[in-house]
């Protein structure tokens, strides 16, 4: 069975979503993802006993950081399902999409964007009179 899903998603396997680390989903925001989601097992099924369980306690502690910080908790996402609900894993894929559009862009890219356009150019050189 071939899913699909949108191309704009990029999936980074982890053994467990317990060991997925604040800082990382934070670190993707920072960098200017414009959403992030963690599928993990179903609750009660996790292989490392209480991962999934951290994991989502975890997920809502940030999703009040964005709201605090402006960027809005609703881009961060937690699902729960087996392995072998491949059908709705894209389904998720394409509620978190369409979550992600409602939002917009991470208010975070245009700092960045700002920033990189505000940098001197790499190629430019200083300029000695002779």
């Amino acid at each position: 069975m071939r899913l699909v899903y949108p191309t704009s998603i990029k999936i980074i396997r982890v053994p467990c979503t317990g060991k997925v680390d604040a800082l990382h989903i934070m670190r993707s925001f920072e960098k200017g993802a414009d959403g992030v989601y963690l599928v993990g097992c179903r609750e009660g099924d996790c292989h490392y006993e209480k991962g999934n369980f951290r994991a989502k306690a975890r997920v809502e502690q940030i999703r009040k950081i964005l709201d605090s910080i402006g960027i809005g908790g609703q881009r961060l996402q937690m699902y729960n399902l087996s392995s072998s609900d491949g059908p709705m894993f894209a389904r998720f894929a394409e509620e978190m999409h369409a979550r992600v559009l409602e939002a917009g862009p991470n208010p975070i890219r245009e700092v960045l964007r700002k920033q990189k356009k505000a940098q001197p150019g790499q190629n430019q050189t200083a300029g000695t009179a002779h």
